[in-house]
């Protein structure tokens, strides 16, 4: 689970890259309210406002169900709480970040720079496997390669690319991304 919470931690780094590019308001009242309840607040007051967000998340979905960036801002929501509250209930929540960012990719691979890519590949490659969750490597670098596919320039897709590098030992390798990562 400390790997699911460093997961959750780390998708604080989408919103300087996210932020740039055209957003629904939708999305933007979503990012704007995870903005605050991840960087202002802690402890209980964190997890409330966390409650609250995944509930206007869920609100926000049902009226714009086919709206790529807000699956995707639904699904970071998602995995930044599982960070937060932990435990097995995290994984209920990461399962639900998951189908958001997948459907997001079905309707539109490239809404917000193909960060959906980025931040499922994160979640298979720091979730379980089975028998407890979906995790699984290969089907993580696929998911990161596709990332850095369409934004090869990122900070995100070159971050948690390195990231998964690290993870998996690749250290030199992993290197290069991050530099490049600093630099972008």
């Amino acid at each position: 689970m400390k790997k699911v919470f460093v997961l959750f931690y780390s998708l604080g780094l989408f919103v300087f890259s996210l932020s740039a590019q055209a957003i629904s308001p939708e999305a933007l009242q979503l990012q704007s309210a995870w903005e605050h309840a991840n960087y202002e607040l802690t402890d209980k007051q964190q997890i409330e406002a966390f409650e609250s967000l995944t509930a206007k998340a869920d609100e926000i979905k049902k009226l714009s169900p086919d709206q790529p960036d807000v699956l995707i801002w639904r699904g970071i929501i998602y995995a930044s709480y599982a960070g937060i509250k932990g435990g097995l209930g995290a994984l209920s929540m990461a399962k639900t970040a998951k189908a958001d960012l997948e459907k997001a990719i079905e309707i539109d691979d490239q809404a917000l720079n193909g960060s959906a890519y980025t931040t499922l590949g994160t979640l298979y490659y720091k979730v379980p496997g089975w028998p407890l969750g979906f995790g699984d490597k290969a089907t993580a670098e696929k998911l990161l390669k596709n990332a850095l596919r369409l934004n090869p320039q990122g900070i995100d897709s070159n971050y948690f690319y390195a990231l998964f590098l690290v993870d998996k030992k690749q250290y030199k390798k992993a290197e290069s991304y991050l530099l490049f990562a600093k630099k972008a």
